[in-house]
């Protein structure tokens, strides 16, 4: 649990980092300038799932049957540090073709960048294997919090602090408008390089010599479902920006992505909860299970869950007229704010979806989270490609929201049936319809009216209050 605990909160600071850095680059770069940026790391999740091809959790599945380690941290090692320099070899080889096919003619500076970046990641993947195999987890975390502070540091001093010092510059370094958003790539390619410095001996433990043919073929058998489900959970989450670029004509594709992109952040103000929530939750599902009264212990944390949610779901819809435009910095990215509560939602099906998924974790059944996967992500394809070229990005926060009220719904009948858990689906669905009814009505239908909007809120408080009132009294107590 302590492990659980570091492995955890650095998780979650790495994922605030990128969130604090947002408003920054928002401020300084308007959507024509920050496209670039949105367009190649909307792919980036894509890559990295084909770079570690699921060798983490194979690795460890496989530590379980295999008693020789330094043959397994080898050839799953080798494996992934294969499959990167590849990577990086092919990408710059062919960097002008794959420009031009990105329809990105003129940022092949930026696609190199892109591409080490990624490239150092994928070989950072194992050595943060190795880490956690081998018990080190404060290793761990102070390296994965050491890549954000590098990260967030040089994005505020490129882009921020140096266009100030205007030509005296720093030590001889000056801004270079026209390089612009070029920065926070640089920044993340320092970051990375550190990173892979630092997690640089963890390799040393690995041998060209103890690569097993037999045991990866093995290990590849186990691995590409689990490379299925990250590629369809990668396209739900991004994939729908390479739709607009695509799909929209060109002098409007690459703004809207940008916008969209932009806006999208601010769904973290919830992802970070259901990340906090996720990690600190599975032990208990595993550690209850075999508990007699298990099921009313998961649906009781449900309750709180959703009921939470909700409420963070409320209270950003009836004040985001403020919080996003003080979020984003830029006027520019204002006509995207209206597709906001559209994703807030969908992040909570999501998280509801996720919470469900103890069912087949719990029943040994996880190839089911890969149908789902690749059920939701046949959702956002479809409604994308149909409904892009005439909605723009209305098209792809809708299809979000479809694609995880799909698997949020069809998981909760499946886990019903395969591993029945009592949920109370009057009160679950009572706060859930309450919240977006209220969300909507006061967007919406209100034009943001602050005054009305948090009238509503201290509304949905109060109902909660009269609901929730014996377990606040036990909690009282406690």
């Amino acid at each position: 649990m302590g492990q659980t605990a570091i492995y955890g909160l650095s998780t979650v600071i790495i994922r605030l980092f990128p969130f604090i850095i947002a408003p920054f680059v928002t401020e300084r770069f308007g959507p024509s300038a920050l496209a670039p940026f949105i367009d190649f790391y909307s792919v980036a999740g894509i890559i990295i799932v084909l770079l570690s091809h699921g060798m983490e959790t194979t690795f460890f599945r496989f530590a379980e049957k295999v008693e020789d380690s330094k043959k397994l941290i080898s050839t799953a090692t080798l494996s992934v540090v294969t499959a990167s320099l590849i990577f990086v070899i092919f990408s710059y080889l062919f960097r002008t073709d794959l420009a031009i096919a990105f329809k990105t003619p003129d940022q092949v500076n930026l696609l190199i960048l892109i591409v080490t970046v990624l490239g150092l990641d994928g070989l950072s993947t194992m050595p943060f294997v190795i880490l956690r195999k081998t018990g080190r987890p404060k290793k761990f975390a102070i390296i994965k919090i050491i890549n954000g502070i590098v990260n967030f540091l040089l994005v505020i001093f490129f882009i921020v602090l140096l266009p100030k010092l205007g030509n005296t510059g720093f030590l001889g370094f000056k801004y270079n408008p026209d390089f612009g958003i070029g920065y926070v790539f640089v920044a993340n390619l320092v970051a990375s390089a550190v990173t892979f410095i630092l997690l640089f001996q963890e390799l040393k433990s690995v041998s060209l010599k103890a690569f097993d043919w037999s045991l990866w073929k093995n290990m590849m058998a186990y691995s590409w479902p689990i490379t299925v489900a990250g590629l369809a959970g990668v396209v739900n989450e991004t994939m729908d920006r390479q739709f607009l670029k695509y799909l929209l004509p060109d002098g409007t594709n690459t703004e809207q992505m940008a916008i969209y992109g932009a806006v999208c952040r601010i769904v973290t103000f919830i992802t970070l909860f259901r990340q906090a929530y996720l990690l600190g939750i599975e032990p208990f599902f595993f550690s209850h299970a075999k508990n007699e009264n298990s099921g009313h212990s998961y649906a009781r944390l449900m309750d709180m869950f959703v009921l939470v949610n909700c409420i963070f779901l409320l209270a950003l819809c009836v004040n985001l007229d403020w919080i996003a435009p003080l979020y984003l910095r830029n006027s520019d990215y204002n006509v995207g704010i209206a597709i906001v509560p559209i994703v807030l939602i969908a992040a909570v099906f999501l998280g509801i979806y996720l919470n469900m998924s103890v069912w087949y974790k719990l029943s040994d059944k996880t190839i089911f989270g890969a149908y789902l996967s690749v059920l939701g992500a046949a959702v956002t394809i479809g409604i994308n490609v149909y409904f892009i070229p005439v909605y723009g990005f209305w098209a792809s926060a809708w299809a979000t929201f479809f694609s995880y009220f799909t698997m949020m719904t069809v998981s909760y009948f499946l886990g019903q049936y395969f591993y029945p858990v009592p949920y109370n689906m009057k009160k679950l669905i009572g706060y859930l319809s309450l919240s977006i009814l209220f969300s909507v009505v006061s967007y919406y239908v209100l034009d943001g009216n602050l005054l009305i909007g948090n009238a509503l809120f201290l509304l949905f408080l109060a109902i909660v209050i009269y609901v929730e009132k014996d377990t606040l009294r036990k909690i009282r107590k406690v």
